[in-house]
């Protein structure tokens, strides 16, 4: 199911500057990331509900883009994901250098920045960086071992899908932040067990800021 966007106000030289669309795939993704604190933003934001599946990302996203005042903004694909790497936690926060999916790879703007931003607004959060891969599925077992073979440190069904969508309807920077709900310890049973995933909803909560750090930090004047 498709999301439509609610905008939110941003200040005086809102118009100025590119808006921002944050893309996620599940209602209680949506609850988490609207319920966050959206004090700072440079220009208009909207919380966009894809549903589930590339499919589903690549409709929404393009449906968003394709009108105003959303078709040169900054996109931003977040959520839950299931990290592939052993030591990883519920909670802990994935920032995608690249994504990568069926229709290629995306590479991801400011991650470093974002870095920064989510270690100022979640201290003593693990921040991972790396390849974020897309599925059409829910993986488990050995697809994710082969996964993390291929360099990936994450999975999940919409990332790859959002930013290649994105790319595609004109440039403009793109970034990909995700949040830990399973990993090789902690597997995932079924998708509803993310209504428990406590401190994992916590965390989403908490990231609006940084994105907001990261879309001001992209927009000022480089030297």
């Amino acid at each position: 199911m498709g999301g439509e966007p609610a905008a939110g106000a941003a200040g005086d030289t809102a118009a100025a500057v590119p808006p921002l669309v944050v893309a996620c795939a599940l209602g209680i993704e949506k609850l988490a990331l609207r319920s966050g604190d959206r004090g700072g933003a440079p220009a208009p934001v909207t919380v966009v509900r894809t549903g589930m599946g590339p499919a589903h990302a690549r409709r929404t996203v393009a449906r968003t883009l394709g009108r105003e005042p959303w078709r040169d903004a900054a996109v931003i694909a977040s959520g839950f994901c299931a990290g592939l790497a052993p030591g990883m936690h519920p909670g802990d926060l994935i920032v995608a250098e690249e994504t990568r999916g069926p229709d290629g790879t995306t590479p991801c703007v400011g991650t470093d920045l974002l870095v920064k931003a989510l270690s100022r607004a979640l201290p003593g959060r693990t921040v991972h960086t790396g390849p974020l891969t897309g599925s059409d599925h829910v993986v488990r077992g050995p697809e994710r071992a082969a996964l993390r073979a291929g360099g990936a440190i994450a999975v999940d069904m919409e990332s790859a899908a959002t930013l290649s969508t994105a790319m595609a309807a004109g440039a403009r920077p793109v970034a990909a932040v995700r949040v830990v709900v399973d990993a090789p310890e902690h597997e995932l049973v079924r998708i509803g067990t993310v209504r428990g995933g406590i401190s994992a909803f916590r965390v989403l909560r908490a990231v609006l800021p940084a994105f907001f750090e990261w879309h001001r930090s992209l927009l000022l004047p480089r030297r």
